[in-house]
């Protein structure tokens, strides 16, 4: 499902952004290679990172 539409970001891409380390939006966005644009899908990405278990949010 796509969560932002400024960077055309997925569901998947935030939890691949996780699984790779990222736990804040911002490094979810370094993470995908682009930046907060709108800022709209902040409250998605965090809900997405709160959602993850540990160890696979923190690598």
């Amino acid at each position: 499902m796509v969560i932002c539409l400024c960077n055309g970001m997925s569901d998947g891409d935030v939890r691949t952004a996780a699984s790779n380390g990222a736990s804040r939006p911002k490094e979810v966005y370094e993470g995908c290679g682009c930046r907060a644009q709108c800022g709209t899908c902040t409250a998605t990405i965090l809900s997405i990172l709160r959602e993850m278990p540990e160890d696979k949010a923190r690598g």
